[in-house]
């Protein structure tokens, strides 16, 4: 009753988000990103990056149809006619508040299909016209965890300039520091810079929501992301980053008009005009504002999470984080799971 009451009072505010927020959404979301990992667990190591992907749509479009809300999918698979399944546009849900949704049902196909660390199902929740409406293009990027001095590192700034404020603000020297980026061609200067100042480099192959994610947890050795990679994984890892206080500014890299107009209807469209100008810097707000809900859990083990283990009698374990940009809670939950008896 005194729930009720309370969030009657905050209806006034909130109208939408106060009746979704008296559910466990985060459990909601929690089973389908673990529909897509056991799903996608099938294929690791096994080299068919494709198949593994596919599974993890699949077992994800399914249970999102278990969910309350009337959902939107606004960072998905692809357009209608790239993607049979969680296309940009696409509606999921069974009904209920008016939601956005990006999502990332396989993040590292690679890794998956490799066995390598830090493939994650990952999803991200927030009310209508909240997220980015990001198109398949790259974004430059830039992360820092919490407890920082706000703008600490800027996207405009070189990256020397940045490591040597990140260390002043941590109070080390920034041969202390660990700079994460993708290891390309395309970074080879950054990297060369950040050696020449002093700093570690620790370079990755694919899963950049993630390696942003972990500029934010306290038992990570990765200081500060940076560098290029794509846009629709640069508003997951907003979401995240949002729910853990850390910091991140983005920059939409296009190659063409074509892209660029893509990117400003898409916005209007979906009334987030936050692209009016297409070459600015992007905040957190500016790429996923008001009450966001974040859930991944792993395929394989990485930074974040640990991936799907075997265990016993049939069952399967999985490892899973939950987080909510309003309270700024995270929940890690381990789920045993019986694949004949799996509660989809």
């Amino acid at each position: 009753m005194q729930d009720d009451q309370q969030d009657q009072r905050a209806g006034s505010r909130f109208p939408t988000f106060t009746r979704i927020t008296n559910r466990n959404l985060g459990l909601e979301l929690a089973r389908v990103t673990e529909a897509a990992a056991l799903a996608c667990a099938r294929w690791t190591g096994r080299g068919r990056k494709n198949e593994a992907d596919g599974a993890a749509v699949a077992a994800m479009r399914a249970t999102f149809d278990t969910v309350a809300i009337d959902g939107t999918v606004v960072i998905g698979e692809g357009e209608m006619d790239e993607a049979p399944m969680l296309y940009i546009g696409e509606h999921v849900g069974s009904g209920g508040a008016p939601m956005d949704i990006a999502v990332d049902p396989l993040e590292g196909t690679n890794l998956c299909a490799r066995s390598l660390p830090n493939a994650l199902t990952v999803v991200a929740l927030a009310e209508r016209g909240q997220f980015l409406h990001a198109p398949d293009v790259y974004m430059e990027k830039i992360a820092v965890g919490p407890h920082l001095p706000e703008g600490v590192v800027d996207l405009d700034a070189s990256i020397e300039a940045n490591l040597r404020a990140l260390a002043q603000a941590k109070k080390c020297d920034v041969s202390d520091l660990t700079l994460c980026a993708l290891d390309r061609a395309r970074h080879e200067e950054m990297v060369a810079h950040a050696r020449e100042a002093g700093a570690r480099v620790r370079l990755i192959t694919d899963g950049d929501v993630a390696a942003a994610v972990a500029t934010c947890l306290p038992r990570s050795d990765v200081d500060i992301y940076a560098g290029s990679g794509g846009a629709p994984e640069g508003v997951l890892a907003a979401a995240a980053i949002r729910c853990m206080r850390g910091q991140m500014q983005g920059r939409l890299l296009f190659e063409n008009d074509t892209q660029r107009i893509r990117a400003r209807h898409m916005n209007q469209t979906a009334g987030a005009a936050r692209l009016d100008d297409l070459s600015r810097k992007l905040g957190l707000n500016d790429m996923a504002a008001g009450h966001v809900f974040f859930c991944a859990t792993g395929v394989t083990d990485g930074d974040l999470l640990q991936g799907v283990r075997r265990m016993e009698n049939g069952y399967f374990r999985t490892h899973s984080v939950m987080m909510r940009s309003e309270s700024g809670t995270l929940r890690y939950m381990s789920a045993y799971h019986h694949l004949d008896k799996v509660d989809h």
